[in-house]
């Protein structure tokens, strides 16, 4: 028997609820109601074959008060003339919300819609298009509108989340609600003060105009002669980006490593540094003019993503020269070969004709299935006389 059951009924009310159409109108003012669920009910020969279920379906549906039902004149052969139900109609919204048990949480959508067309009707929007979201969202609402109207009356207002003072609302609040109050500053703000080419939660404070802890950039002087501070002759230094940009170091090269091990046991070498790097990011070194007068190497893994971030590398240091990621590099640590999870399968404009080949090699798996070689796999007397050619 697959007739619509009283549950049934109730289920497609759950789901209008679930997709917010039975709050969204409130926000709209589209008419929803009355409204009619659909019905499926026996067919001729079911009536005749099952009467008695049929009448005691009928009797579970005419139990239900909320609902409203519109009959049908059927005059079967064997029964005669029966009445049947044609329709279910739903008359109002606090029917509907009854059935499922769904009226406090209206009202307290209600209430929130109330508070936000005095204090922001430009987030009614918002609240229609995620009414269920907002009815969570009901016991922080007061506190996001704060904060909204607090940018609305300071937009971009240069100072870190901290120093935004709002009663009742502390800096922890905003950075747990960011991704919410996004969508809200988007809608309440006006364009020119918002950073459109920022975005995410990670861009959050630059895109609505506060202050974001400095980048930072983490390095090692690898020659003993450039004194740069007191304290060990080789010293562990982290710069914020304003600072490395300035800084004034008498190098003639620049090694970069993506692992930090790699990075605290790198070799000494004459008028060198070594940079602890940032994966993709390389933001912060870009902003200095003073690497573009070194000779720059970039050390990493022997897989497409190293060759990626060297590619991208060199979209901002043409001149940069890959070390230790080479054919012979790879072959004789064949023992320590790993597997890469997800590889790069775009082009790499910017390699070297050999780096390209071995790219290739490793995209196309004509070496071995998903092949990488880590960096730190790689041996220290390796290292340590690939550096001295490079220092040749």
């Amino acid at each position: 028997m697959n007739w619509t059951t009283a549950s049934d009924l109730k289920a497609q009310l759950r789901r209008l609820w679930e997709r917010g159409e039975l709050l969204r109108p409130l926000v709209t003012g589209e008419p929803r109601f009355p409204l009619r669920l659909t019905l499926k009910g026996p067919g001729s020969t079911e009536l005749a074959e099952q009467f008695e279920s049929v009448r005691a379906w009928i009797a579970e549906l005419v139990a239900v008060a909320q609902w409203r039902v519109l009959w049908r004149e059927v005059n079967h052969r064997v029964l005669g003339s029966q009445r049947l139900p044609q329709s279910i109609w739903v008359d109002t919204r606090d029917d509907a919300l009854g059935l499922i048990g769904k009226r406090r949480e209206a009202e307290r959508f209600a209430e929130l819609l109330v508070l936000t067309r005095a204090r922001q009707p430009a987030l009614l929007e918002w609240v229609g298009k995620r009414p269920l979201q907002a009815i969570e969202l009901a016991p922080q609402w007061p506190r996001l509108l704060a904060v909204v109207d607090w940018l609305a009356a300071h937009p971009r207002p240069g100072i870190y989340l901290r120093q935004v003072d709002i009663p009742g609302v502390h800096s922890k609040f905003i950075e747990a609600h960011r991704g919410i109050l996004a969508e809200l500053f988007d809608l309440a703000l006006p364009a020119g003060a918002i950073a459109a080419d920022r975005s995410g939660v990670g861009q959050f404070a630059a895109r609505y105009g506060f202050l974001d802890k400095p980048s930072r950039i983490r390095f090692r002087v690898l020659d003993a002669r450039l004194s740069l501070l007191p304290g060990p002759d080789l010293p562990d230094v982290t710069l914020d980006a304003a600072s490395f940009v300035r800084l004034e170091v008498p190098v003639r090269r620049l090694f970069i490593t993506e692992n930090e091990t790699n990075f605290l046991a790198f070799p000494p070498a004459a008028d060198a540094l070594v940079v602890f790097g940032a994966g993709y990011g390389w933001d912060v070194l870009a902003k200095a003019e003073w690497p573009t007068r070194c000779a720059i190497h970039y050390w990493g893994d022997i897989d497409t993503h190293g060759f990626a971030i060297l590619d991208q590398l060199r979209g901002r240091f043409p001149r940069v020269v890959s070390f230790l990621m080479d054919r012979p590099t790879l072959m004789a640590h064949e023992a320590l070969w790993g597997e890469e999870a997800d590889q790069v399968m775009h082009n790499l404009p910017r390699l070297t004709a050999a780096e390209a080949v071995l790219f290739n090699e490793l995209r196309d798996n004509r070496i071995r299935q998903n092949l990488r070689l880590e960096q730190e796999r790689v041996g220290f007397d390796w290292l340590t006389a690939a550096l001295m050619r490079c220092l040749e």
